[in-house]
């Protein structure tokens, strides 16, 4: 077996063992050929031909890089990234002569067996790209802001790859957008790109996101303005890193591009007019803002009602509840231990019969229970079909249909395509650009909604298309697919509640322009650490800004040991303040000390005999902010400014602002400023200038604006202040 694959797995971030390198050479670049073969072969050359001319040979090299994997923290996503990482050790090896621009290279492989047998591989081919201003056309609209002279275009023998311009960024501006990014909320002075990738924790660290978009706004200058590169595929930015009066635009095309300019006199025009385009976020029913519970561990009926009993007991208050260990982890539609025929129709809820020693004895008597203490119910899925191990039963039809009705996202050959990320590996991917396909794949899912009542879905997951060279039913290849799949994808579950009379409610973590419309989101995985909040802070305030409205966290991060005290109730202070509350944890084999988020859990774990009890108060708090959130959701939706925003939305002249890029506004009326440091009893929090001052919701003191304050910061009282004119209508949220 010989391997070659010219791009690689697709990662936007990694080289494989088997393929070029780069993938897309430079004129004067040489490149890296690498081939992965099985083990009985002991030698390799490359046939290496320049412009029909006979062939010369490369000797291939055999290495191998190590593949060590990372040491793990025991959760089940982190050791699924572990062995993936193991998997990729060992190739062979050559690098060619650089390659001159206007001249065409064919390759292939020769190996030869420790047997004397020999074989060969197919022939490849590659040019070198040049830049140069000529070549395509770069269409403009809105106010033209590009540098003049500053456009180039990218080409090799086969086309225009991508196009690269500058806008200019004077001294006092300020950049925010991108999608949600945990790095930074001012993306100044940084080099980044908008791709969709699944970057398994720590995304501040890596600069990567899930939810990415070629779209930022520029802030601080005479009046605000934004662009939006109209593309899904991959673009890079430099903000002011290599030269600090100019963005640098490099996005992949293969047509003519398009740049849509705005401008306004605040940060809130620009977002509606990229709104208008993009589409705008759809209102979602109150419950949303009540407290979200979910732990991956919670796999039985017993334990899920369990869980729920505590809180009742504990008199704290949930509002939704998460179930993601439900199903048979084949076809994500079935309670895992239910009894049934498989059947190429959709299944009713009578086709199920749900032994009393199982897991699931009544789902649906579960679902009514849960309605009657007034919690609403989603259950997770993933948007692949398992092959490993080989399907049997339900999922074996499925996997059938996929392929024989040709349902799947395809290879460029055609073939189906098989998942290459380190989470499900192989799995068959819906091509959810299909009409037909998205109404195919959530009929399997409709009794849920209809018979069984639950009121949403966890949409995880939408981010495993690799590929540039993908093929997707609505004429997309991978490169300009694979970005829109999560926005397919949550659409397809929002359209199936909708159909059932229920609110489209959906909780994604992937996402592109276009994601606005469908659902909730929130940040992904993270670990339980200190600077995992503060990214997730950065994360929501940048999410927010690009138009994403309904927003949470895993508060105080969901795998590895449960957080300490301090920062499991700093991180729910500040949740408590957000659009979605939630907390979640990761599946860890059901090992001692459980690692369960739940306040009594961590209450055990820690010995802090304050956490439940502050945790109760702030979600008794929660659960009064219910009404100004929905309000000031609605007010977010109909076009106004987000509902979790940054300073500088409401204070965009302000310079100060950016020195608190942690602050936040919740709607018009609330000021919350996260205390995202170990140790602190009280905090520095700049009140920008505002009619009639500042109010501390904790003791009514008034404060004026235009200044930094000092405030106490208890556990159990996170800094917000509240705008003076609303005061009087906000102050009994905050009585006890």
């Amino acid at each position: 077996m010989i391997r070659h694959r010219p791009h690689g797995s697709g990662h936007p971030y990694a080289e494989t063992e088997d393929q070029r390198v780069p993938a897309r050479p430079l004129a004067g670049e040489s490149v890296e050929l690498r081939v992965r073969a099985s083990a009985q072969v002991v030698s390799i050359v490359c046939e290496w031909a320049v412009d029909g001319a006979a062939p010369v040979e490369l000797p291939l090299t055999r290495t191998d890089p190590g593949g060590s994997a990372a040491a793990v923290d025991g959760g089940h996503l982190a050791a699924a990234q572990a062995r993936a990482t193991r998997a990729a050790a060992g190739s062979w090896r050559v690098r060619t002569p650089a390659l001159r621009a206007g001249s065409r290279y064919a390759y292939r492989f020769l190996a030869t067996t420790g047997d004397g047998g020999s074989r060969a591989s197919r022939w490849f081919e590659v040019t070198a790209a040049t830049w140069s201003e000529a070549g395509g056309k770069l269409e403009v609209t809105g106010a033209d802001r590009i540098v003049p002279g500053s456009v180039r275009w990218l080409a090799d023998g086969d086309g225009i790859l991508r196009v690269r311009f500058e806008l200019p960024l004077e001294p006092e501006e300020h950049v925010v957008g991108f999608g949600e990014r945990f790095d930074a909320v001012d993306q100044r002075g940084r080099v980044l790109d908008a791709v969709v990738f699944e970057q398994y924790k720590a995304q501040g660290a890596h600069g990567r996101t899930y939810l990415p978009m070629p779209y930022a706004m520029v802030v601080g200058g005479p009046g605000s303005w934004g662009w939006h590169v109209r593309t899904s595929r991959r673009t890079w930015y430099d903000v002011g890193a290599a030269r600090p009066a100019g963005i640098v635009v490099e996005a992949e095309t293969d047509g003519d591009p398009v740049v849509r300019f705005y401008d306004g006199e605040r940060p809130a025009d620009v977002l509606r007019d990229f709104l208008d385009e993009v589409g705008r976020p759809v209102e979602l029913p109150s419950w949303v803002f009540r407290l979200w519970a979910s732990g991956n561990e919670w796999n039985t009926q017993e334990r899920v009602l369990a869980e729920m009993d505590r809180h009742r007991e504990h008199g704290i208050p949930v509002g939704a509840l998460v179930i993601e260990a439900w199903s048979d982890e084949t076809t994500f539609t079935a309670f895992r231990g239910a009894a049934y025929e498989p059947s190429e129709e959709p299944h009713k809820l009578a086709d199920y019969a749900f032994p009393a020693d199982g897991p699931w004895p009544d789902p649906k008597g579960m679902v009514d229970e849960l309605h009657r203490r007034d919690v609403k119910v989603l259950l997770w899925q993933i948007p692949l079909q398992k092959t490993r191990p080989h399907p049997r039963h339900q999922a074996a039809v499925d996997a059938r249909q996929l392929v024989e009705r040709g349902y799947g996202v395809r290879e460029a050959d055609g073939r189906p395509y098989r998942n290459r990320g380190w989470w499900f590996p192989l799995a068959l991917m819906p091509d959810l650009s299909s009409q037909e396909v998205r109404d195919w794949w959530t009929a399997k899912r409709r009794y849920l909604v209809e018979e069984v009542g639950i009121d949403g879905f966890k949409t995880d997951g939408g981010e495993h298309a690799w590929g540039h060279d993908l093929r997707y039913a609505d004429g997309r290849d991978g490169a300009a697919g694979n970005g829109l799949f999560p926005v397919h994808y949550a659409r397809a579950f929002g359209d199936l509640l909708r159909e059932c009379g229920k609110a489209p409610v959906t909780f994604s973590r992937a996402g592109f322009a276009g994601s606005q419309p469908h659902g909730a989101f929130w940040a992904g995985d993270e670990d339980s650490t200190w600077d995992a909040f503060r990214s997730s802070i950065r994360a929501g305030i940048t999410a927010s800004a690009c138009g994403i409205v309904y927003w949470g966290w895993d508060l105080a991060g969901f795998s590895g040991p449960v957080p300490d005290a301090e920062l499991y109730l700093r991180a729910a202070g500040a949740a408590a303040f957000m659009p979605i509350m939630q907390y979640h944890s990761e599946f860890n084999h059901h090992r001692a000390p459980l690692r369960d988020r739940t306040p009594w859990n961590v209450a055990e774990q820690t010995g802090d005999e304050r956490v439940i009890p502050v945790f109760r108060r702030l979600a008794l708090l929660r659960e009064r902010l219910v009404p100004y959130l929905a309000e000031q959701a609605r007010t977010a939706t109909g076009g106004g400014a987000p509902l979790m925003r940054g300073l500088f939305f409401d204070h965009p002249d302000d310079p100060a602002v950016w020195r608190h890029p942690l602050q936040y506004q919740l709607g018009d009326a609330l000021l919350v400023a996260p205390v995202t440091e170990p140790g602190v009893t009280e905090t520095s929090v700049y009140l920008p200038a505002a009619e009639g001052g500042w109010i501390d919701v904790w003791t009514g003191h008034a404060l004026a604006g235009g200044r930094t304050v000092t405030l106490p910061a208890p556990l159990d009282r996170p800094p917000v202040l509240c705008a003076a004119g609303h005061w009087s209508r906000l102050s009994r949220m905050f009585a006890d």
